[in-house]
């Protein structure tokens, strides 16, 4: 594939699950997502070889973090089994990434099937950076709690090491690089547009099918949606649309792939349709920088609710309504209506959990949820997405003195009560994954 010599820029956003938790995993239910201002961006650049030399190689580095530079090479596999990828030793070791060479591996399967002329991918290197809210760290160096004032911080950590936030790094990072792979290395005669439907759908199913493969799971897909669509209503996909998809390198796997991402029939339901917030409300999120067990969460949830079918449908199709209902009132822009509506949302959550067994809402998210209610110019709020311990969002005036006002509670919150809790600096935004401009990574690109 003989990429274009101009640089690529793309970045996809972060998300909060605002209501639809637990629910979205199932195709009976729905979530309301919003994608977020904090993103992962991926700059794509040849990298240079002398006359005559030619490299087979992909470098994907992530330089505000340690050790974070990965090297692969790729070869055919045989029997129509796509692209295989073989990470190559940087120092004295092998540090595995599994999102990122799953997606190389799926992203250069895909091309190759889409633009088959040539079978061979010119030396690339991909700059990943990340924007500071996905993680805990960088707020403050002294923890004095002031912000940090680049937008792509300098970790003192490897990334396995850094603490996340609970923005969908992993989901924003898989859909942001499969992008940076598709912009760059398909022709334009492939027809590919980030910017067009087509090429969100194209983006959309490979992103799944690749970040499905990495976590060793079909999720419900709800991060990987915002990472391409941005806000909007989602109904996942039916899990057996990869069930038959061979493992990366495996006789088939290049056919299988194309065809499930081209043209297989993906039952996602996005409406972006009346999704939005009023106009002068934010939604904002909380860092709690504790972090919960996400995986462990959902496994109980759901084994709570094959053991109590009718009880858990009956709450289920409870929590819905008000989700909905939620939905509606932030749409209609009903404000004085917002409070009663999350406190409705909040009230079911709380009540799957002590079914569940499962911190949902957590007592000390509860409190602190309740105590922010008292703050002027704060709605209400709720531990998004499988809820726990790591973050909230916030429905809130959209306003300088209202954030002062969160910012200076939270900080007398984190005194008195131990811990740090912070406002961060990422808000709700409609959205998804775009090209950008190349001058904003001054300093960070050669």
């Amino acid at each position: 594939m003989a990429p274009s010599e101009t640089p690529v820029a793309v970045s996809a956003p972060g998300k909060v699950l605002l209501a639809g938790g637990y629910l979205v995993l199932d195709r009976a239910y729905t979530g309301l997502v919003f994608g977020l201002s904090a993103r992962i961006n991926v700059v794509a650049r040849r990298i240079p070889t002398s006359p005559g030399v030619q490299l087979s190689e992909i470098v994907v580095d992530s330089p505000q973090f340690l050790e974070a530079q990965w090297r692969y090479g790729y070869h055919l596999a045989p029997e129509r089994g796509g692209f295989k990828v073989t990470q190559f030793q940087v120092g004295s070791s092998i540090n595995a990434n599994p999102f990122v060479e799953t997606t190389l591996s799926y992203a250069l399967t895909f091309i190759s099937s889409l633009a088959p002329t040539s079978q061979s991918f010119s030396a690339a290197r991909f700059t990943v950076l990340a924007d500071n809210d996905y993680y805990s760290q960088p707020h403050s160096a002294a923890g004095t709690g002031e912000k940090n004032p680049t937008r792509f911080a300098k970790f003192p950590t490897a990334l396995r090491d850094a603490h996340k936030t609970g923005l969908g790094s992993s989901a924003a990072l898989v859909t942001a690089l499969t992008a940076a792979l598709l912009t760059y290395y398909l022709p334009k005669e492939s027809g590919f547009d980030l910017a067009t439907p087509e090429g969100q759908r194209i983006l959309h199913n490979l992103a799944q099918a690749a970040h499905c493969a990495a976590q060793g799971k079909v999720g419900s897909g709800f991060d990987v949606a915002a990472a391409v669509y941005g806000s909007c209503r989602y109904r996942r996909f039916s899990p057996s649309i990869l069930k038959g998809l061979p493992e990366a390198g495996a006789p088939g796997f290049a056919p299988a792939l194309f065809a499930c991402v081209k043209n297989a029939e993906w039952d996602t339901e996005i409406a972006k349709d009346g999704v939005s917030l009023p106009p002068g409300i934010a939604l904002r999120m909380c860092d709690v920088d504790c972090g919960s067990q996400t995986v462990g969460m959902v496994k109980k949830v759901l084994a709570w609710r094959e053991q109590k079918p009718e009880e858990s449908k009956t709450l289920w199709d409870d929590l819905q309504a008000q989700n909905e209902k939620l939905g509606a009132t932030l749409r209609a822009g009903q404000l004085e209506e917002v409070s009663g509506a999350v406190t409705s949302v909040r009230e079911l959550i709380r009540a799957m959990g002590s079914e569940s067994g499962v911190p949902i809402e957590p007592e000390s998210q509860t409190a602190l949820l309740d105590a922010l209610q008292s703050v002027e110019g704060v709605y209400n709020g709720v531990v998004p997405g499988a809820g726990g311990f790591d973050a909230l969002a916030l429905v809130m005036k959209d306003d300088e003195e209202t954030e002062a006002r969160v910012r200076v509670f939270l900080s007398k919150w984190s005194e008195e009560r131990g811990g740090v809790v912070r406002m961060l600096d990422v808000r709700g935004e409609m959205e998804g994954a775009r090209r950008e401009s190349l001058d904003q990574y001054d300093g960070w690109v050669q």
